[in-house]
């Protein structure tokens, strides 16, 4: 309890300093009160400058503004009214309603409000509550065209409504969707009409459909941690590792320890990040590390398909880049046991290319070409698996020399000076010296096509550059074939004809 003036006076040194900022807090807590109440001129200002933004577009200051106006007079059904209004145009419309409903209890014959919560009604799905509302117009304005026309449209689209339960009752999800897609034509802000397409597009096995619903659900119900949830989990069902860790990241904006979120997006944080890894090692051809990331995959996420898939589909093309055809072969056989698709059969194709399995090879770009008719890679695929089928009855450079396809000149030259030194013909007599100067021209041939980036380019698409058939002799343009052994070389050597 306060004391009064008479009684400070008579306080000790200390004790009236203490009373003396008392008085001055109080003083300044009733300045505070008095400046936050508004008067009439702020008010109109905030709805002045609310009307300059609406008629600009800018919709969200317009907003504040009315929030304003509406803080300064709570009671004032106009302004309330115009609030209503942009909630709406901005899609919020549980707002919209609470606007409209507040200014139907301070003027309850306001028919502009009770018109415009009748059409949310209807378009938000809330058709009996829509009816109430459209038939308390119709008793003041009995001739009025729009609120005839609603009224006539909500009594079938709830009949039908209750023929899509049928159906869905029925498992007829193909019949359901388009009468549900009608009801959205009427109710396009109904949360209910929504999920449940979304649902029945899963049943008929369209993920794509079904969240660009669950996306419109999540918006309309102000963008819930449950739907943001729910969306991540579908993305990542179909295999969107990377949309769904930035959904997961928009839950964890609400709620950085949401029970379902926050799990989910440890381990997809790590599955995004190793197919990636695979993904950019793959582009940039290194081919262990794209190995070691989509095995890393597989160990993190030992069940679900599309997410394996993913990193099968790595594995095919890695593993046939690293030439491991044996397992490249197992991976594109898991991959394509998920799901069918054009390039992992080019992929396989090209890991049966390498283990010389041309008729194979030709049926899985074919399998690519059913899949995708325009597909270049197959066709071209096609075309070097028959030239390579033919020349594999030629002469094998890379079989010649004993080097992996991919092998560098440095490689290839080593390999070659090994196998001279082991055929030189001078190391052999009699019959023996016929086979290995039938060898040391192979190998010769060999180096020359190998070392050459454009004969070698050339007998990778199946073309033999020194194929006598193309004119050149003995394939060394007129050349001897020892040629090569010039007397700089390690392995100088003589014929020693009878």
């Amino acid at each position: 309890m306060a004391l009064p003036l008479s009684d400070l006076l008579m306080l000790g040194h200390g004790d009236k300093k203490l009373a003396a900022c008392v008085l001055i807090l109080l003083l300044e807590l009733f300045m505070e009160g008095a400046e936050a109440v508004p008067n009439q001129a702020d008010i109109d200002n905030h709805l002045e400058l609310g009307k300059e933004f609406l008629a600009r577009g800018q919709l969200s200051d317009a907003l504040t503004h009315y929030h304003a106006a509406v803080e300064g007079d709570p009671s004032n059904y106009l302004t309330l009214f115009k609030r209503g209004t942009v909630y709406l145009a901005l899609g919020k419309t549980r707002f919209a309603i609470q606007d409209f409903s507040r200014v139907l209890e301070l003027k309850p014959d306001f028919i502009a409000a009770r018109t415009q919560r009748g059409v949310v009604y209807m378009k938000s799905g809330e058709y009996e509550l829509a009816l109430t509302d459209f038939e308390e117009v119709l008793q003041d304005e009995p001739n009025n065209p729009m609120i005839h026309e609603h009224y006539g449209r909500i009594q079938p689209a709830i009949e039908q409504w209750q023929l899509v339960q049928q159906l869905i009752g029925h498992a007829d999800y193909q019949n359901a969707i388009p009468m549900v897609t009608q009801l959205l034509e009427i109710s396009p802000w109904s949360v209910g009409f929504r999920q449940a397409r979304s649902d029945l597009y899963v049943e008929v096995n369209d993920p794509l459909a079904a969240i660009a619903d669950m996306r419109q659900v999540n918006r309309l119900s102000q963008d819930s941690t449950e739907g943001h949830y729910n969306i991540a989990k579908m993305l990542y069902k179909i295999g969107h590792a990377t949309n769904a860790l930035k959904e997961i990241r928009e839950c964890l904006k609400f709620d950085p320890e949401h029970k379902l979120c926050f799990p989910f997006y440890k381990k997809l944080r790590k599955v995004e990040k190793q197919l990636t890894n695979a993904e950019q090692a793959r582009e940039e051809k290194q081919f262990q590390d794209c190995i070691t990331a989509g095995e890393a995959v597989l160990k993190h996420e030992p069940e679900e398909p599309m997410i394996r898939y993913e990193a099968h589909k790595a594995l095919c093309a890695c593993y046939t880049g690293d030439e491991q055809y044996g397992k490249a072969l197992t991976q594109c056989k898991d991959a394509l046991d998920i799901m069918k698709d054009a390039q992992v059969y080019c992929d396989r194709a090209e890991a049966m290319l390498g283990t010389e399995m041309y008729d194979d090879a030709i049926h899985a770009y074919q399998a690519a070409l059913d899949l995708d008719e325009n597909n270049s890679r197959a066709k071209e695929g096609i075309q070097r698996a028959k030239k390579l089928q033919k020349q594999s009855e030629r002469r094998d450079y890379y079989k010649i020399l004993g080097v992996k396809r991919n092998a560098n000149k440095q490689e290839i030259v080593k390999a070659y000076r090994k196998a001279a030194q082991k055929w030189h013909p001078d190391n052999f007599r009699d019959e023996d010296k016929k086979v290995a100067e039938k060898k040391f021209i192979d190998i010769a041939a060999a180096k020359e096509v190998l070392t050459d980036p454009e004969k070698r380019q050339q007998f990778d698409n199946g073309q033999d550059p020194l194929d006598p058939e193309s004119g050149r002799q003995n394939g060394f343009h007129g050349e001897h074939p020892f040629a090569h052994f010039r007397h700089d070389s390690p392995f100088q050597f003589k014929f020693h004809f009878n």
